[in-house]
C-alpha cells in the first residue's frame, strides 16, 4: 500500500502535463525533480525515486489502480540498455534546447515535451506490465545508480525465511532472498520503497 502523501504527489506529473504546455515555465519542474534525485543519491542511491519522484509516486498510486502485475523482462535493467537509453533522451533533450538556447520558455516547454513522451512510455509499460516498469529503465535512475546505488542499503536479518513475499511486491523485482546470507539488499537498484518490509510476514528486513 502506497504511503498515502504518493496520492497528492502523484498529481504533480498531470498537472505539469495539463498546464505545461500553455505555461512552459511549468516545465523547470522537471530539471528540480532531476537536480534533487540526483543529489541525494549520492549518498542514499535511488531513495528518492521510491519515495518523493512525483512520477514514481503517480506511478505507485493512479497507475497501479490498473491491477497489473505482470514481471516486465530482465533486460529492462541491464545497463547495456539503459545507458544507450539515458543518452538518446539526454542527447536529444540538449539538441532540442540548442534550438533556442537564450530562450527561457523555450527550455520550459522542451523540459515538459521530455516528461510528456516519457511519462507516454512510462504507463503504457505500467499497463503492460507493472506500474513502475519504466523506473527499470528511467535515465534519472540510471544516473542515481551510477553515482550512489548500493549506499544505504536496507537490512535483512536472520529471521528471513526466503519465502519470497519481498521479490513479488518488489517494483524493480530485484532479487532480494538471495541477499539474506549477505545481510543486505545489494542490488544498486532499490528503491528504499517499502515495500519489502510491508509484504515480510518475518519483519526481517529493514533500514540501516
Amino acid at each position: 500500500m502506497a504511503r498515502g502523501y504518493k496520492w497528492g504527489l502523484g498529481l504533480v506529473v498531470p498537472a505539469v502535463l495539463a498546464l505545461g504546455w500553455k505555461y512552459p515555465l511549468i516545465g523547470f519542474v522537471v530539471p528540480v525533480v532531476v537536480i534533487s534525485a540526483l543529489v541525494t543519491s549520492r549518498f542514499r542511491g535511488r531513495f528518492f525515486c521510491g519515495n518523493y519522484c512525483p512520477r514514481g509516486s503517480f506511478f505507485d498510486t493512479w497507475l497501479s489502480l490498473s491491477g497489473r502485475r505482470k514481471r516486465f523482462p530482465k533486460f529492462f535493467r541491464s545497463l547495456k540498455l539503459r545507458i544507450p537509453v539515458m543518452l538518446m533522451l539526454f542527447g536529444f533533450m540538449a539538441l532540442r534546447i540548442a534550438q533556442d538556447p537564450g530562450n527561457w520558455r523555450h527550455w520550459g516547454l522542451v523540459f515538459w515535451q521530455m516528461c510528456l513522451v516519457t511519462t507516454i512510455i512510462g504507463i503504457s509499460l505500467g499497463l503492460l506490465f507493472r506500474p513502475r516498469s519504466w523506473c527499470a529503465l528511467c535515465p534519472v535512475g540510471t544516473l542515481e545508480r551510477l553515482i550512489g546505488g548500493g549506499r544505504s542499503p536496507l537490512a535483512i536479518d536472520s529471521t528471513c525465511v526466503a519465502c519470497g513475499i519481498c521479490e513479488s511486491r518488489c517494483p524493480l523485482q530485484l532479487p532480494i532472498v538471495q541477499d539474506r546470507v549477505a545481510g543486505r539488499i545489494t542490488a544498486p537498484d532499490c528503491l528504499k520503497c517499502d515495500a519489502c518490509l510491508a509484504a515480510c510476514p518475518k519483519k526481517a528486513i529493514s533500514h540501516t
